[in-house]
């Protein structure tokens, strides 16, 4: 009977094994099976066994459920209340001020009592006003009067030589190309957005209007920030515009003083308009002495870049600053190379030396303002990179007192900030006895024509006119100051810079009552113009603080030669110890990201501080600094309490500043000067004769 049952049970595993395709012969072919019966127990036992775990793992896989559009259904909304109450779980879970939306400065200042007063004007700085196109080339067909700059770029990223093409200015007028116009954008919508959901004026002109501001008595005086300032009146006659709105919002609103808001590059074209307005015709615009005295009550500068900004420098040089020479870095094909038949560095430098604006931010004040190779006002400066970069003091501690403490730095850095470009790390900490000098006769500008890259087509710039030799020359382990740099920048862009320096000067006045500071070159420069006689007007320098921003460069000479349009690089690989100022090729310094801390806040701080040459009729400065924080809440988007450059004009403790002196309060009534950085140090380190 035994032998029977295991007879049948080996008949099973056979029929098994031939039902999945295993290849096993039939019982009733295989001449082995009766061998195998004969066979003792166990091995019948194991060979059956052993047959099994080959059926087991040889059976065909069960064919998937087909999926059908209900189960994607079903998945999805699965999906979406599933997130619905985990956002609703930390809704609740989590603290009620990280969710909540700030109430706006405006409606809590009305609710103060605080109403409209004095007519605003607001003037844009640099980049942030949109440009249109009035006449253009065939390719720009169907963009008339749509915007080449700010607002969408849907159209003109189609066509991208054609849109720099008319953004270009003519390279020896810097006035408009043959057959090309390209205008500032009018009204408030000129600057309140550069691109949609990327405010720039638009938060503060929300806040002007909740406490009664509209085109009555506020206004956007917006210009074309490629030209230099003068041309801006030659041109478009923008100048005489602002001062005919001026005068009319002074009428139309009571006789009430304008209080005037620029911003950036926009403080020094108002500081142009401060002495233009004043001169008689044809250089200015016959208003008189006492004009400013007449009609405007406050200037509150954001972000003032009265001394120049170092960024400028590597724009002129490289096309490049911190952003641009790390993406070099980590991708080099995007930007050195033809992508797309781009060439993106070098268009971008054949465009951009075309605006004469560029030239108005270079450095102000040569070495006694910037330093020299062995001394900047910086020195002893220490950094620290990290989220904490300011200590937390209570904002209602608003005392000028605090530049006394080291705030937010680590260790002390060796760097000589006085040196803006340096070839080499070396070169930009050695002693200035231990480096070959830098003398202005180098400076010949000879060209060669075998050494003319034609291939490069509409790409070629003032460096495919340099000898070999001149390049080299300039990066033979030498640095660079901000008084021999003019020499360097005339050298390697001399048709940008004979255009440009016919409108703008870089130095400081001997002698103020000299009748050669009547042209019109000085008057964008505060140490080479006087302020108005305007003893009741009030300046303020409204600035971020805390954010390390770019103050001097280490560059080397490009790897890629091709095309040598531009034969020099920030040399990103070049790092300081861990709390160094030395980042990526760049060294940092206190600022708001663009403008560092020496450029905004000096002429507040000691340059205009009382009567002074500078301001000889003792015109009330004041210095309010904002401490820079990131975004704590999950709905504020960009900080409210940032110092950014651009986003600054979303700070809630500056835009009450601005509607408190515009609904009618002083100086002295917002409680003064509010000052976080070493500024005080700093100009008290500048020897300047006041």
């Amino acid at each position: 009977m035994a032998s029977f049952l295991r007879f049948r049970k080996l008949c099973y595993v056979e029929s098994a094994l031939k039902c999945s395709s295993v290849g096993f012969e039939s019982f009733d072919q295989s001449p082995k099976i009766d061998q195998k019966l004969d066979k003792k127990e166990e091995d019948v036992i194991s060979a059956s066994n052993y047959a099994l775990e080959i059926n087991k793992r040889k059976q065909p896989r069960r064919k998937l459920k087909e999926w059908r559009c209900l189960d994607s259904c079903c998945w999805i909304i699965g999906y979406l209340c599933a997130i619905w109450w985990l956002l609703l779980f930390l809704h609740h879970c989590l603290p009620v001020t990280l969710l909540q939306v700030p109430e706006l400065p405006g409606v809590r200042l009305k609710r103060e009592g605080l109403t409209a007063l004095h007519p605003v004007v607001l003037v844009p700085g640099i980049v942030t006003g949109g440009l249109e196109l009035w006449e253009g080339r065939p390719c720009a067909d169907g963009l008339f009067r749509k915007r080449l700059w700010g607002g969408s770029f849907t159209e003109t990223i189609k066509r991208p030589l054609c849109w720099l093409e008319h953004l270009s200015l003519h390279n020896e007028t810097g006035l408009d190309p043959q057959g090309i116009r390209v205008r500032a954008v009018p009204g408030l919508v000129a600057a309140d957005y550069f691109a949609s959901g990327y405010f720039v004026w638009a938060v503060l002109i929300k806040n002007l209007a909740k406490i009664g501001y509209e085109g009555k008595n506020l206004h956007m005086a917006a210009y074309d920030w490629r030209l230099s300032f003068q041309n801006t009146e030659i041109r478009d006659h923008a100048l005489s515009r602002l001062k005919s709105e001026i005068e009319l919002m002074y009428i139309i609103n009571g006789y009430k003083k304008v209080v005037v808001v620029p911003h950036s590059m926009g403080v020094i074209y108002f500081l142009h308009f401060l002495k233009w307005v004043e001169t008689l015709p044809p250089m200015g615009g016959g208003g008189g002495p006492g004009w400013c005295a007449k009609h405007i009550k406050a200037v509150m500068n954001i972000g003032p870049a009265f001394l120049g900004v170092p960024k400028a420098v590597s724009n002129i040089f490289s096309a490049e600053g911190n952003d641009v020479s790390y993406i070099r870095a980590v991708a080099p094909g995007v930007l050195d190379s033809d992508i797309l038949g781009l060439q993106t560095l070098r268009h971008v430098m054949r465009v951009s030396r075309t605006w004469d604006s560029i030239v108005s931010w270079l450095p102000k004040g040569g070495e006694t303002i910037w330093g020299n190779m062995d001394w900047s006002p910086e020195e002893g400066h220490v950094c620290d990179f990290s989220e904490k970069r300011y200590s937390q003091q209570s904002l209602s501690d608003n005392s000028v007192n605090n530049s006394d403490v080291k705030r937010g730095f680590g260790v002390e850095d060796p760097a000589k900030y006085g040196r803006l470009i340096s070839f080499g790390k070396s070169a930009s900490v050695l002693h200035s006895s231990q480096l070959p000098t830098v003398d202005s006769k180098e400076f010949l500008r000879t060209s060669d024509s075998q050494n003319f890259n034609f291939s490069c087509g509409d790409t070629r710039t003032e460096y495919d006119e340099m000898r070999r030799e001149s390049v080299q020359k300039v990066a033979s382990d030498k640095a660079y100051t901000a008084t021999t740099l003019l020499d360097l920048l005339r050298f390697v862009a001399p048709k940008m810079m004979q255009r440009a320096e016919a409108h703008f000067s870089h130095g400081i006045a001997d002698n103020l009552d000299d009748p050669k500071y009547s042209h019109y070159k000085y008057w964008s420069n505060p140490l080479e113009t006087k302020l108005p006689d305007a003893p009741d007007m009030e300046i303020y320098c409204l600035y971020g603080v805390g954010i390390p921003t770019e103050r001097s460069y280490v560059y080397k000479l490009s790897p890629n030669s091709r095309c040598k349009s531009i034969p020099y690089q920030i040399d990103s690989s070049v790092h300081g110890e861990d709390d160094s100022c030395l980042k990526g090729g760049v060294y940092f310094a206190d600022g708001d990201e663009s403008v560092p801390v020496l450029s905004a806040g000096f002429m507040c701080a000691k340059g205009w501080k009382g009567r002074t040459r500078f301001n000889p009729s003792g015109i009330a400065t004041y210095t309010r600094e904002y401490r820079h924080k990131p975004p704590v809440s999950l709905f504020e988007g960009r900080s409210i309490e940032s110092g950014a450059h651009v986003d600054i004009m979303g700070n809630v403790a500056l835009i009450e500043d601005i509607l408190r002196i515009a609904a009618g309060a002083t100086g002295k009534e917002i409680e003064g000067d509010r000052i976080y950085s070493d500024i005080l140090r700093m100009s008290e380190r500048i020897n300047l004769r006041l």
